[in-house]
């Protein structure tokens, strides 16, 4: 049972992470499935609110929210009135909750869960790994060995999985704290500090520093936060919480004369703060969060980040580049990259409209990359045999292809729209589309969506063939890894980025914050050979053409400047590569 702090409000998340365990629990009992599903609505109208369903509960209007018939609504209200849930109880003395950890574990189902619970008595991660470990799941009915097989590949996988929070969901969360926090009058300088600022893939806790005269006020602000479940300390320097969507945070107050120091001790890494405090010993100097203090006791003090490194004889070294990875030799030689950045991007070559799993037409999402600045949109649908998501046939192309031109014309000239795909790489290696079909197109992304359980050999076979095609222009998301539901293909990057090297393929990092792939280590060894890169939001919306920001972190993080990248390319010379290639 999920133990609330209250048994008064609770929010929209709290509510909807118990009808979740409960959808769960029902589906590993084998219950209706429209009962089932009607219990996930709701998960779903809850996420999607802006508003508290506890006021609405407050106002006696729950029917109204989607999904909330009559015996749901019951059950908030019993929620909200008892802190607890006689329905979950009694499911829960049913089937054992720990069982819904079962699920987290890839291609693994309820029906699957129910079996290992129901023939085995397995309960947990750990009695089922036993259990796959000693050759007890293949006599299973509908299982072997193969499946066993895949049972413990998808365990590891899951003692893989980060336990951290997605700098997707991290970083907007930070920016309405930012937002809150800066509301209280006296706040002269506040920023995000910590691995969020390093813009890592996915951060630990958030750090906020703050510059006030008096942190009293602010601390008590920011321990009250309505979302706060859990005050972990409170001080006049430092406050830790706990908010109701699992993510804690800190925040530090220093006086405004020594932000400086104290930004950038909170930024870190811890490495490579310890390669500047090696620095500052060589100098007579020891450094701290506080100040710079000297051999005689005095004290140097730092209002601003750069003071820090310019007291060093460093230029300013960029948050992203701070993880102890020869930035500070490097800092020290005058050789630090002039890392890509928003205004250097003309172009964006992976985009879905409605044509295939979009939610834009073509006119829609050209009008959208005209209002952000770009002078080059690819429009890249998904290929047929990708039918989840709207796949193309060949005719399709061809009809699109009209479309494109139709648009053009009644945009007269305000953007350059190019005609592309997003093929599929099948089981077997060979793409969806023959190589004639794939000649017209103006720009040939492939991409890996399913089997990416292969064997190495086999998944970076498929995705050689695809580099070694003549009509392939890019590789999108190369490892296919969903952060933090799913680990990436086992790829041999190293082959891969040889082929890519040789065949003049350009590598994707992909801009949304649940793929960025490549990361940023695999960034840093293809600019380091020289392979091209390209950055792209694989837009499906207009809201998600902004998160190119995304990739762009994780392209500064790798050492990737301007020239490396083919969106920062003039129209004219990416048309005039692709055409070459071709």
């Amino acid at each position: 049972m999920i133990v609330f702090m209250t048994a008064i409000k609770f929010s929209n998340q709290q509510v909807a992470n118990t009808f979740n365990l409960i959808a769960d629990l029902l589906e590993i009992k084998g219950e209706n499935i429209y009962k089932i599903l009607a219990y996930r609505k709701v998960v779903d109208s809850l996420s999607e609110m802006s508003y508290e369903i506890y006021d609405v509960w407050q106002e006696g209007n729950l029917t109204s929210v989607p999904g909330v018939g009559k015996a749901i609504a019951e059950k908030i209200d019993e929620l909200f009135t008892t802190g607890r849930l006689d329905f979950l109880e009694k499911l829960e003395a049913e089937v054992p909750p720990s069982l819904v950890e079962l699920l987290k574990i890839p291609d693994i189902g309820p029906k699957k869960v129910s079996l290992f619970w129901r023939e085995l008595g397995i309960t947990n991660l750990s009695e089922l790994d036993t259990a796959a470990k000693s050759g007890q799941l293949r006599d299973l009915p509908g299982m072997g060995i193969k499946s066993e097989a895949k049972v413990l590949a998808g365990l590891e996988a899951l003692a893989r999985r980060t336990d951290k929070i997605p700098l997707g969901k991290a970083l907007p969360f930070a920016y309405e704290l930012v937002k809150y926090l800066n509301t209280i009058p006296g706040v002269e300088k506040l920023d995000l500090a910590g691995s969020l600022r390093r813009m890592k893939a996915t951060v630990g806790d958030l750090d906020l520093v703050v510059a006030i005269p008096d942190s009293s006020e602010i601390m008590d602000f920011f321990t009250s936060h309505p979302q706060v479940i859990n005050v972990i300390g409170k001080g006049l320097v430092k406050s830790s919480v706990e908010f109701d969507n699992n993510i804690r945070a800190q925040l530090w107050a220093h006086p405004v004369d020594r932000f400086g120091t104290a930004l950038q001790y909170a930024t870190g890494s811890k490495n490579h703060n310890v390669r500047l405090r090696e620095l500052a010993l060589k100098q007579g100097l020891s450094l701290s969060d506080q100040s710079f203090l000297r051999q005689d006791g005095s004290e140097l003090l730092c209002a601003i980040e750069e003071q820090v490194y310019s007291t060093l004889g460093l230029p300013f070294i960029p948050p992203e580049l701070r993880e102890d990875r020869g930035e500070v030799q490097a800092a020290l030689e005058g050789k630090l990259p002039v890392l890509i950045s928003r205004e250097d991007f003309k172009s964006e070559l992976h985009t879905h409209t409605t044509w295939s799993d979009g939610k834009l037409s073509i006119k829609e999402m050209a009008l959208e990359a005209i209002n952000r600045g770009l002078e080059l949109l690819a429009i890249t649908d998904h290929s047929v045999s990708l039918g989840i998501a709207g796949g193309l046939s060949i005719e399709d192309l061809v009809a699109q292809r009209r479309e494109i031109e139709q648009v053009s014309n009644e945009l007269e000239g305000r953007i350059r729209i190019i005609q592309g795909c997003e093929v599929e790489i099948r089981a077997d290696g060979s793409l969806d589309y023959p190589d004639e079909v794939l000649a017209r197109l103006d720009i040939v992304i492939a991409s890996l969506h399913s089997g990416l359980r292969q064997p190495r050999e086999q998944v970076t076979a498929r995705l050689m063939n695809a580099i070694r095609n003549p009509h392939v222009d890019t590789i999108a998301h190369p490892t296919g890894r969903m952060i933090p539901s799913r680990e990436g293909a086992d790829l041999d990057m190293s082959v891969i980025m040889k082929a890519a090297l040789e065949n003049n393929v350009a590598l994707e990092i992909n801009s949304h914050p649940a793929r960025l792939d490549l990361d940023d280590v695999h960034a840093r060894k293809a600019i380091e050979m020289g392979i091209l890169l390209t950055i792209n939001t694989d837009a499906h919306s207009a809201s998600d053409l902004d998160l190119i920001n995304f990739g762009i972190a994780t392209a500064r993080r790798g050492w990737v400047e301007p020239e490396h990248v083919i969106n920062t390319w003039s129209s004219d010379r990416l048309i005039s590569w692709l055409e070459t290639r071709k």
